[in-house]
């Protein structure tokens, strides 16, 4: 995929894409883009490489609709203007990472769209597609297939069909989805899953995490296991593909060249995976020199030095601060207004049961929702997210908590305001965190 250029600008950035095993995709007229976006970096001496990263629900239009808009706000940004006061020299470089995270939509590099319920398409097709984005193995089209043929007959029975429960229970056997507790892999730090208690919470709770399609029903736990693959997917391609391709990035261009980072939503997963490689435990040349996770589904204790809950030790990305994989600042951003994470993570996470809290905080929540916890020494302060014009004051390895519900607040649907994020105040915060190394010793930064 050449370079992107955002209708009636003259703005631009690469868009590379990973297929769902987290291996770039050379089906893309200009080959392969990380050695193209390598070489740019290189000829036009390239000072600032600036990622961004979807998260779930995103397909390769959705991917460039998404980054035409977020890149756009963040490229008309009154801070680019300051940006060469801030660091000297000043030639960025915008990159947009894509990976498959929609388990139903249109992959093709030339197409895009949803399909709705079951009745709307042939059986054959519904069941293919689904297998094209789960994996089309037998062990995982037996289950599958069973559980669709059932929801064409009732997609809303008063109890879940013995022989359905045991097809979910199968299905989950096959997609290898564990329960490990908190301090696990995103894709595993859940509830123990179990068919009945997912079917009545999605009757209770009629949700779609991210917008979208609404499955519900006896199609609610397929919902369920669907969200978890794709936490699954994400981890592995951040500490696959993508961490590789930082490591080259790194390796290839000038030590000076500064990297920054930002994910949304399972985005923010994908960024942790690339910054901490296999088992958050890969090594890089260098610390990248931001990280913005915003509206992040990813566990409020996933970075925790110690996670307040018997037994559960250190957070999975822990090793990110750790082992300092980050020079500069760590911003997160959180709205009351995000129900994609503020209902839908932790009802996807305990299920059923009483909410158990330590420390006043959740055992099961999102970053989205409560920031980055468990981290005493390095955060700053829940902060309130700041008007475009007020500067921030972010000092390098500390993490700051933006309180975004004031400008992350359009939405409706069962997803809120997730994606409520093009505006300029999120532009700014994530300029803020770009300056926060560079800023050093040199005057305020005044916007």
């Amino acid at each position: 995929m050449s370079l992107e250029t955002i209708p009636g600008t003259g703005i631009h950035y690469g868009l590379i894409n990973f297929d769902a095993d987290g291996r770039e995709r050379f089906d893309d007229p200009a080959g392969s883009m990380s050695q193209v976006l390598i070489s740019r970096v290189n000829q036009d001496r390239i000072t600032d490489v600036f990622f961004f990263c979807h998260g779930w629900k995103g397909d390769v239009t959705a991917a460039r609709e998404q980054y035409n808009s977020w890149i756009k706000a963040f490229a008309t940004s009154a801070d680019v203007e300051k940006a060469p006061e801030v660091f000297g020299e000043f030639r960025p470089l915008y990159i947009g990472l894509h990976w498959p995270s929609l388990p139903w939509g249109d992959e093709e590099l030339t197409g895009g769209g949803d399909f709705g319920a079951v009745a709307a398409v042939a059986p054959d097709t519904f069941l293919n597609r689904y297998l094209a984005r789960l994996g089309n193995r037998p062990e995982i089209r037996a289950p599958l297939a069973i559980i669709l043929d059932e929801a064409r007959r009732n997609i809303a029975p008063e109890q879940l069909p013995r022989h359905v429960r045991q097809a979910y229970l199968d299905l989950n056997h096959a997609l290898e989805l564990s329960s490990g507790g908190l301090g696990a892999p995103p894709d595993a730090d859940r509830e123990a899953f179990d068919p009945e208690e997912s079917f009545e919470a999605a009757n209770e709770e009629s949700a779609s995490f991210g917008g979208g399609v609404n499955l519900g029903g006896l199609l609610g736990p397929l919902r369920q296991l669907s969200y978890w693959t794709m936490k699954k997917r994400a981890r592995a391609i951040g500490e696959g593909g993508m961490h590789e391709f930082l490591n080259e990035l790194q390796t290839a261009t000038s030590q000076n060249t500064r990297i920054h980072l930002m994910g949304h939503s399972f985005g923010t997963i994908v960024v942790s995976g690339m910054l901490g490689g296999p088992n958050a435990t890969g090594e890089l040349p260098r610390p990248v020199d931001s990280v913005a996770l915003v509206q992040g589904a990813v566990s409020l204790w996933s970075y925790a030095a110690s996670i307040p809950f018997q037994g559960a030790g250190r957070g999975y990305f822990n090793p990110i601060v750790a082992d300092k994989k980050v020079r500069g600042p760590i911003v997160t951003t959180r709205s009351k207004w995000d129900k994609a994470v503020g209902v839908c993570y932790p009802l996807a996470s305990r299920m059923k049961g009483s909410v158990e809290f330590a420390a006043g905080l959740p055992k099961y929540g999102g970053i989205g929702a409560f920031g980055i916890q468990g981290l005493p020494d390095k955060i700053r302060g829940e902060i309130p997210m700041a008007p475009a014009t007020v500067a921030y004051d972010f000092q390098d390895g500390k993490v700051y908590n933006l309180d975004a519900s004031k400008y992350i607040c359009q939405g409706k649907g069962a997803s809120g305001a997730h994606n409520d994020i093009s505006g300029p105040e999120v532009a700014h915060a994530i300029w803020a965190a770009a300056f926060g190394r560079g800023a050093r010793g040199r005057a305020a930064i005044t916007v």
